[in-house]
């Protein structure tokens, strides 16, 4: 009543239950209405989540004023307001700011507006530092009968929720049980910290897509360092199925020939400048995917609201790269449809227009599918090239213009695709272009052509001319393999995409524009 308020924020992070894990405090500022606060709270970045933020403010009663932030009791404190958004709403901002307005909550209802809170965000020195190391292994097991192993590294980082998040898989080295493979390049963003343990394993490529794992190293950064620095070998082991089993150690070893250390130009460095990445969408509409009017169908529409597997495809992925796109209008294409009154299509505007594919929102996106499903007829065959050709000449245009974008295709299909060596070309081609592709299988069919299309299987692409391919831009998964899992595989594949990203603007030498 007699002086102003004292106020103090607090900043919690949403989990996917909807509880809120408390991740830090500001300093409490004294007699201000209008407080900017000292204080930065750090937390990781993570493209690939949606990660949602909540602040809660509180007037700190003047009693308390000698007690450490961390302590204070906040039912004693008196509540001012809240504001909630998402982490990638602030990284995309051109400023890096964002303003929200703060609400107060009475019995489950908003009440009166109570200000704005001002929220910047900020780069940690640390996620500029890029890693880049040499890794060589001696003495592999042999998983081959007829040749030596096709060993290739797998890298990825633990994660709250379970299942492991790949960040970087190297190149496939024929017939040899001592391989050095090209240098590993790894932002610290992408694995968290220094400390972050990475599994490192070493797999023999099979063509079958069934890879055999010859053994793994659990190392981090830190530890990876110590090892080149005393250039001494880890042992590689493979992990018992019993509890009451040690690990079988392996005569194998990994060695880190060569790390080294560097601040270079980071993902989100070019979003603030401005770069964007456009989303696109292509869905399979052939006729294995059963009628859309039957329960059994993949398309079929559950009265409930429960989501099909094209549909949480389609959310996965649009969810997380809304923010990356400011007008928020996403091309979205059908494929293997017969339109009313017309020829079979390979691609086809999904919201049936003839001019104009783009939708909008990811709402436009789901309207668009849910409605193409009740004017075109299923049919057939599988074929890419058509949709990938499409994607290219936009990306094409683009580059051409010198526009600082990026395109991201989801293709979204249940079955094996009938044109493999066109869309093998179609590949190629635009693998010099500005995007990539994100290839979902739902569905029980075998797709193990498609683990072709994936380099990250095997061997970079070959096109009918005997043209290699100068980057993998193809991710696939099979959405079956989702279900069990909290975090959905999609977002795995999503983590894969800063990458990709960076390793095309490092070719053309493209910086951010300021």
């Amino acid at each position: 009543m007699l002086s102003k308020s004292d106020p103090m924020a607090v900043v919690y992070a949403k989990r996917r239950d909807g509880t809120l894990e408390e991740i830090g405090r500001t300093e409490v500022v004294l007699n201000s209405l209008n407080p900017i606060w000292v204080a930065k709270i750090e937390l990781t970045f993570h493209f690939e989540l949606l990660q949602p933020l909540v602040f809660k403010l509180y007037d700190v009663d003047s009693q308390f004023h000698n007690v450490p932030e961390k302590t204070l009791k906040l039912d004693e404190q008196q509540f001012l307001g809240e504001a909630s958004c998402f982490l990638s709403e602030v990284a995309t901002k051109p400023n890096r700011s964002l303003i929200l307005k703060l609400d107060h909550k009475e019995h489950g209802k908003r009440s009166q507006k109570l200000g704005e809170l001002t929220v910047r965000a900020e780069e940690c020195f640390s996620s500029k530092m890029m890693f880049e190391i040499i890794f060589h292994c001696a003495n592999l097991d042999n998983k081959d009968f007829f040749s030596k192993s096709d060993p290739f590294l797998v890298i990825s980082r633990t994660t709250e929720a379970g299942p492991l998040i790949p960040v970087y898989k190297t190149e496939v080295i024929k017939n040899d049980l001592n391989p050095t493979w090209k240098p590993v390049i790894i932002n610290l963003q992408q694995v968290g910290s220094k400390d972050t343990l990475l599994n490192i394993e070493c797999y023999n490529f099979n063509s079958n897509g069934k890879h055999d794992l010859i053994g793994k190293v659990v190392k981090s950064l830190e530890d990876l360092e110590k090892l080149h620095q005393h250039q001494h070998g880890e042992y590689l082991f493979l992990r018992s199925n019993t509890q009451n089993h040690p690990n079988k150690i392996l005569k194998g070893q990994l060695f880190v020939q060569k790390l080294s250390e560097n601040k270079r130009h980071t993902f989100l460095d070019y979003i603030a400048a401005g770069c964007e990445m456009n989303f696109m969408v292509a869905v399979d509409f052939t006729a294995s995917n059963g009628n859309p009017r039957l329960s059994d169908s993949l398309h079929y529409i559950d009265p409930s609201g429960r989501p099909n597997a094209y549909q949480r495809a389609i959310l996965d992925v649009a969810e997380i790269l809304q923010f990356y796109d400011t007008d928020k209008r996403f091309l979205a294409w059908g494929f293997g449809a017969r339109p009313i009154d017309g020829p079979v299509s390979h691609c086809f505007n999904l919201n049936g227009s003839t001019h104009h594919p783009e939708v909008d929102g990811v709402q436009g996106i789901m309207a668009a599918y849910a409605s193409a499903l009740h004017n075109v007829s299923l049919a057939g065959p599988t074929l890419f090239g058509p949709v990938i050709n499409t994607a290219a000449a936009l990306a094409g245009r683009s580059l051409a213009n010198n526009q600082q974008k990026y395109f991201v295709l989801l293709i979204i299909t249940d079955g094996v695709i009938t044109d493999l060596q066109e869309t093998k070309d179609a590949l190629v081609k635009a693998s010099d272009l500005p995007l990539s592709i994100l290839i979902v299988g739902v569905g029980g069919a075998d797709f193990k052509e498609m683990e072709i299309l994936d380099a990250d299987k095997g061997e970079r692409l070959v096109s009918t001319t005997g043209q290699v391919a100068t980057r993998d831009i193809v991710q696939f998964v099979p959405m079956r393999d989702v279900q069990s899992g909290e975090l959905s595989v999609v977002h795995a594949l999503l983590a894969e995409l800063p990458a990709q990203f960076m390793a095309f603007m490092q070719s053309r030498d493209i910086k951010p524009l300021n």
